[in-house]
């Protein structure tokens, strides 16, 4: 298989501290070098949030090396399917992307029991996006 064949995809969010960090770090455990994983967010934070660190470690998934990185053209336009979450107008559209909006909440200042629930429903989704993009052949 080449490089171009393997689907890219973007997770967005604003801070790129909570939700779209879970979300890249589930896709990159599920489909491994089947999809190329991106993630970034409007208005990066300084640090993942501690909180979905632990939840993500909860789920066999060790965050701790990720840090927030700033949305950039660049990175959207390298990507096939940019998934948003929360990010809303700041996200920006180029034709031909495949884009999908995940209405999540945010766990930005939240601690790690209303982190679970946010990160059980991105694994989930994530499960289904891996059998609809990058099925095991």
């Amino acid at each position: 298989m080449s490089d171009t064949a393997v689907p890219s995809v973007l997770f967005v969010c604003v801070h790129n501290a909570g939700r779209s960090q879970m979300a890249a770090a589930f896709l990159t455990h599920f489909a491994g070098d089947r999809v190329q994983v991106r993630s970034a967010g409007s208005a990066p934070a300084d640090t993942v949030n501690p909180a979905v660190v632990e939840a993500m470690a909860e789920a066999g998934i060790d965050i701790t090396a990720e840090v927030p990185k700033a949305l950039t053209v660049e990175v959207v336009q390298a990507s096939d399917v940019v998934i948003t979450m929360g990010c809303g107008d700041t996200c920006p559209v180029f034709p031909g992307k495949r884009y999908l909006d995940w209405e999540l909440p945010d766990p930005a200042g939240q601690g790690v029991n209303a982190v679970r629930p946010i990160r059980d429903e991105i694994e989930k989704r994530i499960r289904g996006l891996v059998d609809e993009i990058a099925p095991v052949s």
